[in-house]
């Protein structure tokens, strides 16, 4: 199985990149995976929260192929526990998916064209994150859940 990761911006912070990328070499020991960034949306002051909706939801299924398993990260999506959302990648995984695809996206959500697109959805939290930091939790759980699956010592109960 492959995993990507799709988000929309840029992250503007080293330090959060850099730990970032960390992770993402970490994460490849264990799975194929890719970090694919979409351009912020340019002259977003002249458009409505829905218009900009539809633009990255546009933008979004222009990286997606009929194959691959669309997940949204979304405030009302299933929590897990990290042990819950290792079960969550093996039962992917057992599944056969070839692409396995999570999306963070824009300051206001998904359009409903994503929303119906989608296969599931996944909350990291009741809290809000920025996007930017949403990122390296995404990644670290990945990891995370692969480390649970090989029982390796980087997760402890």
């Amino acid at each position: 199985m492959n995993i990507k990761l799709l988000a929309i911006g840029k992250t503007d912070n080293k330090s959060l990149q850099a730990l970032i990328d960390d992770y993402t070499k970490r994460l490849s020991f264990y799975v194929k995976f890719d970090l694919e960034v979409i351009p912020d949306i340019k002259n977003v002051k002249n458009l409505s929260e829905a218009q900009q909706k539809e633009k990255e939801g546009e933008l979004i299924l222009s990286k997606l192929s009929a194959t691959d398993q669309l997940i949204l990260l979304d405030e009302n999506g299933t929590t897990f526990s990290s042990l819950g959302f290792s079960d969550y990648l093996q039962k992917k995984m057992n599944a056969g998916i070839k692409t396995l695809v999570f999306v963070i996206g824009g300051p206001y959500g998904f359009s409903e064209e994503i929303y119906k697109k989608a296969q599931g959805k996944v909350s990291l939290s009741e809290m809000t994150f920025s996007h930017q930091m949403v990122r390296l939790f995404v990644i670290e759980q990945i990891y995370r859940g692969f480390t649970i699956l090989r029982n390796e010592p980087y997760h402890h109960q």
